[in-house]
């Protein structure tokens, strides 16, 4: 079975996403969605959130760089499980708004995660 590495989806009515059956087990332990870099969103499984990003923002406590990366991954964390067979994430309407996403998402794997984001944006790569 291959890598997926890219996929495109509508969301449904109710905001969820539906999570490709190749790369579902990835998120077994559960899912992370936060506000990204830029105008997109970070799709972590909860262990990859747990080992690298936890650890990552855990540096020096009087270090601005770190507590600026703290705010911009937390403000708007939130931490769920797929939904059963469907393999579903619901995404929240702030994030949907942080990210210019109406209703189609372009997600592209970043190393151990995904990077969610409008076609539009992902276009101007």
């Amino acid at each position: 079975m291959s890598r997926v590495d890219f996929f495109e989806r509508k969301l449904d009515d109710k905001r969820r996403l539906t999570i490709p059956s190749e790369v579902r087990d990835e998120f077994n332990s559960g899912v992370v969605i936060t506000r990204g870099f830029g105008a997109y969103l970070h799709l972590y499984p909860k262990d990859v959130w747990d080992r690298d990003v936890e650890a990552a923002l855990a540096g020096d406590i009087l270090d601005e760089a770190i507590a600026d990366k703290n705010v911009k991954f937390r403000i708007g964390k939130i931490e769920t499980k797929l939904d059963g067979k469907q393999g579903r994430v619901a995404l929240e309407k702030f994030h949907l708004e942080y990210a210019g996403i109406t209703h189609e998402i372009v997600a592209v794997r970043v190393g151990s995660y995904f990077r969610l984001m409008s076609p539009e944006a992902a276009n101007a790569l």
